[in-house]
């Protein structure tokens, strides 16, 4: 009786994250996946058209042009910001004066909300009163102003500033890792007369290889679904240069006056395009797991 009470308030306390979940998670998904075989505004009747939506989808150059645009972004933002996150997380890890501070502001960007941190690097990049043109003009290193922001330099601005936010978290996941390698294992190795460098591509990066499995998967996640702050830059422009998946999305929802189709609501071929989408980032993650998998077993 006394474990089965003990059950049942288990349940209980589980009950509210439960709740949670269906009515944030499951339930959206669900009517997602139900109104991607209808024509539905967000108002009035929805119509079912069968896989109308997903022939559209086929034919939707607009959408295939924002995929390669989010794995030019994705692939731009990892390439960066793996390395730089392993490189910190090795020089943090060394006892120096001021290393609390300097991890504390290296890690800081990552609790700021994409929204603010674009606005503000908006501000810094923007090509007639930005500072940086300002600052590069007063010091003579640019002869003229630099649209930062136009179709020559939209997608490098956005992954700068991608990275700059995100090189924080996985820098402290890495740092989590090194300290808990044993100190031993390098001191034998100096012994052996083996060098940093040698230290470490042979010690430390195969004794962070789960570590650096699992931050490279969550990197990829959080690049192929990132759109917060591209939205609040450029909102995908210009002439869609930075319009990936996700954003394409939420314009579907939630069109805006800039956006470059109809302002109408298409909820119906966006819970096809979500759908897709999905599928996309689903099949990526899969791929990369698949991989991570075999190289490990070669090992």
């Amino acid at each position: 009786m006394i474990r089965l009470r003990q059950t049942g308030f288990s349940y209980l306390f589980l009950l509210p994250s439960f709740l949670l979940t269906a009515v944030l998670g499951l339930y959206p998904i669900g009517w997602a996946i139900w109104y991607m075989f209808f024509d539905y505004k967000g108002y009035g009747s929805a119509s079912y058209v069968g896989l109308a939506n997903f022939e559209r989808l086929a034919r939707d150059a607009q959408y295939w042009d924002s995929v390669v645009n989010t794995f030019v972004y994705a692939g731009g933002k990892l390439a960066l910001t793996i390395p730089l996150s392993l490189a910190l997380a090795v020089i943090l890890n060394h006892a120096f004066r001021g290393r609390s501070l300097l991890r504390a502001v290296i890690f800081l960007p990552t609790i700021i909300s994409s929204a603010v941190m674009a606005v503000v690097f908006y501000m810094l990049f923007n090509s007639y009163n930005g500072l940086l043109n300002q600052y590069l003009l007063k010091l003579n290193l640019i002869p003229e102003r630099i649209d930062w922001l136009g179709p020559d330099h939209a997608m490098l601005t956005t992954i700068l500033i991608a990275v700059w936010g995100a090189v924080g978290n996985y820098m402290l996941l890495f740092l989590a890792g090194l300290q808990n390698i044993p100190q031993d294992v390098y001191e034998s190795a100096s012994l052996d007369g083996a060098s940093r460098s040698q230290q470490f591509w042979y010690l430390t990066v195969p004794m962070l290889g789960p570590v650096l499995q699992m931050v490279i998967m969550l990197a990829i996640i959080n690049s192929l679904k990132g759109y917060e702050s591209i939205m609040v830059l450029t909102d995908g422009g210009p002439i869609g240069k930075t319009e990936v998946m996700y954003l394409y999305v939420y314009k579907l929802f939630f069109p805006t006056p800039s956006a470059s189709f109809t302002a109408d609501q298409q909820f119906g071929y966006g819970s096809a395009v979500g759908f897709a989408t999905a599928v996309i980032v689903g099949l990526v993650t899969l791929l990369y797991h698949f991989l991570s998998r075999r190289l490990n077993q070669l090992q």
